[in-house]
Parts: structure tokens; C-alpha cells; sequence
């Protein structure tokens, strides 16, 4: 199961639209999951989505509760994966995906995960199922 930025975001900030629903979801994952995968690019883009809008303690608090738990794969982006995601965003140029999308595809892609928990459709797009 990959991670995405939305449900992260969801998961720190109560007035969240998706704050709910991805409270309701994640314990279910970390039961039925051996692992839970994110990036380093989604980490960083979350942190500075809850620096921005949470302020600095609950953003540390997030880099900390990713940092402490066995269960969170954090992938760190390299020169295949950057490699993969320039082609990814080459062959959807009809798409508005950002970088760190790509790259999360490409995660996706290369260790065979098929699940995101996201609220982001461009998941669906690249031929990923969301949860929720």
C-alpha cells in the first residue's frame, strides 16, 4: 500500500475535507499491511503542507511519527526513479502531474504495488486503485 500526500495532510489536519474518512481508513492499513510505502519527496512535500497551514510543531510531529514507526517505508528517489518518472510525465503530457506524483508512480510501478491510499485521481489515471 503507497501513501500519498493528501492522505497524510488528511490524516494531521481536523478540518480536512478527507480528515474523516482518512482517520476511519488508516488503522485498517496498518492492521492488514505488513508495510505501508511513501517517499522522501511525499514526506517532504507534506511537511511543508503542514508547516504552511498547522504550523511547526504538528509538522515535526509528523516527521517524527514517520521516522518512528517499523511500519512506514520511506523510498528515497534516485536516478531510476527519476529516470522512470521523466517518462511517466513525457507519456501523460495531458496530465497535470507534479513530480512527486510521478516519482510515486514510478515507487509504485517498480516494487508492484497496486494500492494508493490517496484522495488524488491522478492514481486512477496511472492505472492505480485508490482507497478509499
Amino acid at each position: 500500500m503507497f501513501i500519498d500526500t493528501g492522505a497524510w495532510f488528511a490524516l494531521a489536519d481536523k478540518s480536512d475535507a478527507y480528515h474523516e474518512q482518512a482517520v476511519a481508513i488508516y488503522p485498517g492499513l496498518l492492521r492488514g499491511f505488513h508495510h505501508l510505502t511513501t517517499t522522501n519527496l511525499v514526506v517532504a512535500e507534506t511537511y511543508i503542507l503542514i508547516r504552511r497551514t498547522l504550523g511547526h510543531r504538528p509538522a515535526i510531529s509528523f516527521l517524527q511519527s514517520i521516522s518512528a514507526s517499523p511500519r512506514i517505508v520511506k523510498i528515497y528517489s534516485d536516478p531510476t526513479l527519476e529516470y522512470l518518472a521523466e517518462e511517466i510525465l513525457m507519456q501523460y503530457q495531458d496530465q497535470a502531474f507534479s513530480y512527486t506524483d510521478a516519482v510515486s508512480f514510478a515507487v509504485m510501478k517498480q516494487y508492484r504495488i497496486t494500492q494508493a491510499f490517496s484522495f488524488d485521481q491522478h492514481f486512477v489515471t496511472a492505472g492505480f486503485s485508490l482507497i478509499p
